[in-house]
């Protein structure tokens, strides 16, 4: 039993998705970063400071009125509208900067598949097929 899992585990699939894993993680430290650091202060400064995560709509009567969110759902049931906006306004830029990332590495791989010339000698036995077909074919 301990060479079949010690053959699981080091299976190229298994190593190449725990390598994927932890990259993935490393990576959405960078996103979460660039989000919290980076976008979200300029999405606040261009709406006048709004912080949309403070915005809630209560659901009980126990929650006092003007306290922060996260206060408030201490207190009672609240509806975090705010948060969910920040949240999806979260994904969207994380989804358009993958986009940006996959595009560019779409393009610099179709950049480098055309800058691939075809070796010597496929070309030189190309350049024989054709003059061999241009003979078998009847001239017109």
């Amino acid at each position: 039993m301990l060479e079949e899992f010690k053959k699981f585990a080091l299976r190229g699939n298994v190593v190449d998705l725990a390598i994927g894993v932890i990259i993935g993680a490393a990576f959405g430290k960078i996103v979460d970063s660039l989000v919290g650091d980076i976008f979200m202060p300029i999405i606040g400064a261009v709406t006048g400071g709004l912080d949309f995560s403070n915005y809630y709509t209560s659901l009980s009567g126990t929650v006092a009125s003007g306290a922060a969110y996260l206060d408030a759902k201490k207190q009672g049931a609240v509806l975090g509208w705010g948060n969910f906006i920040t949240v999806a306004i979260n994904f969207v830029i994380i989804a358009f900067v993958l986009f940006l990332v996959i595009r560019g590495m779409n393009r610099l791989k179709l950049h480098t598949e055309k800058a691939a010339a075809v070796p010597a000698d496929v070309q030189l036995l190309t350049e024989i097929r054709d003059l061999l077909s241009e003979r078998a074919s009847p001239s017109r």
